[in-house]
């Protein structure tokens, strides 16, 4: 019976090539059928014309023409290939499924990998290493990781590429815990291990975590590669800890000696993250031949990050001139720096520049910042305009803007119409409520404000406390709204009540006040 795979994945040709019998002399007779879409284009090595030439085709042989298929990226052949491995009797081995199971994750096909799996497991082939970390693959790439877990447990001996790709399921799924746990009993490791944990807690937001897992993998002897830097030096950026990104920066040197532009990038974003703008400067001024848009766009965003617009500006004409063809995150960051620095007219030419001239830039994040631009500006109907105009339904993000911009200059009327369809497009959603009553307690609307609060008690909604931290002597302190439990809480707060009385004694105090 010729597996069912094989209705999915099979041209006219292969339908041909499942009837396959062999001749008196052991040779393999197909009729001369060519297929409508050549698999192997510009003169390549047609795999199916050899399983007609080879007169003694076995499963080595068969093997290695659905690994050519494969590495062609000609997937559904393989598959093909396979299916026609049953009709002539020829039993696959590991390496047969672990090429084609491969090609199934390819193919992003859940239900073909299943049955490649089923059909390894009826053989008795699920628990080699090699057809198992193959499942494990495709169980982990298409987001299943329950099956991926039972792959896992199959194999006699996984390896430490098995356990590497277990990880990787459990931190795409977010399940830190069972990572760490997968990561600690592993017997061996090696330098790839490393990079999926640190990369994959830098990804989900652990960074401090990701930071310590970088220092234990320098303290147990592993020497970092190229891939090892970006996710380390982006979870120091996401944490602004400039003390600690400085010293990976000298560790990349130290290691790697000439840094490629990936970790070179990450340096420029790094620093810029930081607000050490000369410090990402010097990075990127040092690439010279190698930068890309990337390179460009990381500068870029820090000058937009910092409230840096004019020099943004001035940038983006240097980039320009360099030649580099900007992308719509160039533009996105270009439209951020113009925001942050209250550029409204030159962020309004920049959109409508792109507008005409590459109007393919324009994505909705792009529209998005337009509204923010002249909201935080107080330009309220030309931004009414602007969402009305919109070549789309507007979306949560739209009205959000226009609510920042609505408390920023207590302009309730048209606030409480943008927290309404907010509320109308995710009744859930805190920041609105939020939003609005601090922006009725700016204007002193008491009533207002208690009237919100009851609201939020009544529908069970909670306020996310706001965060902040600050680096001190490589050191990085959080502070939580409400907290108390820091243990320089006083000396702080002392502090703080000296700045404030030395505020209020100064000429500048009313106009703080106010604002």
């Amino acid at each position: 019976m010729i597996p069912i795979w094989r209705r999915s994945y099979v041209s006219s040709s292969c339908r041909q090539l499942i009837k396959l019998k062999a001749d008196a002399h052991g040779a393999v007779v197909t009729p001369a059928v060519q297929s409508k879409k050549d698999p192997f284009p510009r003169g390549e090595l047609d795999a199916r014309q050899l399983f007609d030439k080879m007169p003694q085709l076995n499963v080595v042989s068969a093997t290695a023409m659905i690994g050519c298929c494969a590495r062609q990226h000609q997937h559904e052949e393989a598959l093909c290939l396979f299916s026609a491995m049953f009709v002539l009797n020829l039993r696959p081995n590991e390496f047969t499924f672990g090429t084609v199971i491969h090609s199934a994750t390819a193919l992003g096909d859940i239900d073909i990998g299943k049955q490649l799996h089923a059909c390894a497991i009826k053989i008795g082939l699920h628990s080699n290493v090699f057809v198992g970390s193959a499942a494990l693959d495709l169980y982990v790439k298409l987001s299943v990781i329950e099956e991926a877990q039972r792959a896992f447990d199959d194999i006699k001996m996984p390896n430490v590429v098995s356990y590497t790709s277990l990880i990787s399921g459990y931190l795409k799924t977010e399940k830190i815990q069972a990572a760490l746990r997968v990561f600690d009993k592993m017997p061996e490791r090696n330098i790839v291990s490393w990079n999926a944990m640190i990369g994959g807690f830098s990804q989900k937001g652990h960074n401090e975590d990701a930071v310590h897992l970088f220092i234990d993998m320098l303290r147990e002897g592993f020497l970092p590669t190229q891939s090892t830097f970006p996710c380390a030096l982006c979870a120091a950026a996401n944490i602004a800890s400039i003390g600690i990104g400085r010293s990976f920066h000298a560790c990349a040197i130290k290691f790697l000696g000439d840094l490629d532009v990936f970790v070179s990038n990450s340096l420029i974003s790094f620093y810029a993250k930081c607000g050490s703008m000369e410090d990402s400067l010097l990075v990127f001024n040092k690439l010279l031949d190698k930068r890309n848009t990337v390179s460009w766009n990381a500068v870029l965003c820090g000058y937009a990050q910092n409230g840096r617009g004019k020099e943004a500006i001035d940038f983006y004409q240097r980039m320009s001139f360099s030649g580099c063809k900007p992308n719509g995150v160039t533009l996105l960051s270009l439209l951020w720096a113009c925001n942050h620095a209250g550029l409204v007219d030159e962020g309004y030419s920049y959109f409508n520049q792109a507008k005409l001239e590459n109007p393919s830039l324009l994505k909705p994040e792009h529209y998005a910042c337009m509204v923010d631009l002249l909201s935080r500006s107080g330009q309220f109907k030309r931004a009414e305009e602007f969402i009305h105009d919109l070549p789309f339904d507007p979306g949560i993000g739209f009205w959000k803007a226009l609510l920042g911009g609505c408390q920023i200059h207590s302009n309730m009327e048209l606030g409480e119409l943008a927290a309404q369809r907010i509320l109308a497009l995710d009744p859930s959603d805190v920041s609105s409520y939020v939003m609005m009553s601090n922006a009725h307690s700016a204007a002193g609307k008491w009533h207002s404000v208690s009237i919100l609060r009851r609201e939020m008690k009544e529908k069970g909604m909670k306020r996310i406390p706001g965060c902040s931290w600050i680096e001190s002597r490589s050191k990085v302190h959080v502070f939580v709204t409400g907290d108390k439990s820091h243990h320089q809480k006083d000396e702080i707060c002392s502090t703080l009540k000296f700045f404030v009385e030395h505020l209020k004694e100064s000429e500048d105090f009313n106009f703080l006040s106010d604002s």
